[in-house]
Parts: structure tokens; sequence; C-alpha cells
């Protein structure tokens, strides 16, 4: 299934941020905020884990998206669902999407190496892609970031042969952010003429003066930073704003 041209990302509070806080406020906050996203003419929202873990992802972890995936598919049936989660974790997003009925994963060091603020990452793309055959779910996407912006590569391999790598490893859909919205647009380029031929999903900076632009390069992009509220709390029950929403998805029908 090809990527929904705009994706929202809905970060969730972390699990461990000291609140205690039930699946029942989870649950709340989700929908919430999900129904801004669906009331704005998005298609497609990714659900992200905020949780920082040692390894895999936590059993509380796996348990929460699940259940959280299955509310938001109740809630939202015509629209697609991804998931992620913090942990340098090749299993669980794919469990989580298979028993919430998500449409994609997003994986971050899908081949290679890196480093980021947690320590070392290697390549998730063997185990992840053995997972999904064995769970016999080909129809969940994984779409795979190549280097990254919140993490350095522990080889200087070039942005593109990353890309081709991450193609030739099984990725459904390719991510790519660059340090600025011009690199990415750079980096968009020089995959496409190395030959990537899975679709390209811009994975940050997209903004209602630059969308029609980044549809332009890319087969999608994923959007959340440049919809909040403006002075609104992270665990804000309308944390995201429907005017920019709305602003955002006309500017997107213009290209």
């Amino acid at each position: 299934m090809p990527p929904v041209p705009i994706i929202a990302a809905l970060q969730l509070p972390p699990f461990d941020d000291g609140k205690h806080r039930s699946i029942a406020w989870y649950e709340d906050f989700l929908l919430s905020n999900a129904r801004i996203f669906a009331e704005g003419g998005i298609k497609a929202v990714k659900i992200q884990d905020e949780t920082r873990e040692k390894g895999a992802a936590a059993p509380q972890t796996i348990a929460r998206m699940a259940t959280l995936g299955r509310a938001f598919r109740k809630e939202f049936p015509d629209m697609q669902l991804g998931i992620i989660v913090q942990a340098h974790d090749a299993i669980a997003p794919l469990a989580i999407a298979d028993a919430a009925d998500a449409h994609f994963v997003r994986l971050k060091i899908f081949v290679g190496a890196a480093v980021n603020a947690e320590g070392l990452r290697d390549a998730l793309s063997v185990e992840a892609t053995r997972y999904r055959g064995d769970i016999v779910r080909p129809d969940i996407s994984i779409y795979a970031d190549v280097h990254d912006r919140t993490c350095m590569p522990l080889a200087p391999v070039a942005n593109e042969t990353a890309a081709l790598w991450a193609q030739s490893m099984g990725a459904d859909g390719i991510i790519i952010t660059g340090t600025s919205f011009a690199d990415t647009l750079s980096r968009v380029r020089a995959a496409r003429a190395a030959g990537v031929k899975r679709p390209i999903l811009i994975g940050g900076g997209a903004t209602a003066d630059n969308v029609a632009t980044a549809l332009d390069a890319a087969d999608a992009v994923v959007v959340s930073t440049s919809l909040l509220r403006d002075g609104a709390a992270y665990d804000d029950f309308n944390l995201w704003d429907k005017d920019k929403v709305l602003r955002l998805m006309e500017a997107a029908q213009r290209k």
C-alpha cells in the first residue's frame, strides 16, 4: 500500500514520566488529539511512543501501544495507522502493528550503524523483515529512516547509498530527513538519481509554506511540530491546532 501523502505524527507522553497515568488517560489523550487531525482532513496518523528504554521495548510499552492502536482503529477505521517505539527494537513495532491492525511501522537505523544520545545502534533490517515474514504480515509496510537526523552514522556512507541499502533490505518506503529543508530536498534528489524506486517520505520539517514543494520532491511527508498549538503543554488533550492542520492540508492540495 503506498503511503498517504500527509502523515501526522502523534507523540504520546512517555509511559514512565512519573505521573502514573492510567491506560484510560492515554486513550483519551490519543483519541482527542487524533480527532483534531481527522477533522482537519489528515488520513494517516503515526502513534509515537516516547518512552526511553535500554534495549528492547518493555512489556508495558508493547501492551499499551497495542491497546491504544486498537482504540484508534475502532474510533477512526478509515484512517491509516502507523506505529513507532522509542526503544531500538525491530520486533516490538511489528508485534504492536499486528495486534492493532496497523498499516505501517517506522524503523530508525534500518541499515548500517549509528550513535545517538542513547548510545550505539545497529541495523534492524534483517530481524524486522524476518519477523514480519514469521507472522505472515507482508501487508504491514516498513518505512525505514536513512541517516535519521537524531543520530550520526558510524561510517561515512553516502546518504543515497544508505537509501539503496534500505531498499535492498526490504524497506517499503525510505524516510529521508536532512539537517535543513534544503538539505532534505538535496538528499531526496540524490536518492532518486542513485536508483531508489521505493516511495520516499520526508521525515520532518514540513510546514504549510513548504509542503507543496516537499510533495513535488517526495511521495509523502511526516508532520507534527509545525501543527502544534502555541503554548500547549506536552500532555494537553488538544496539543495540535486544527486551524494549522487545515492550512497545511489546503497548501498540500494546491500542489
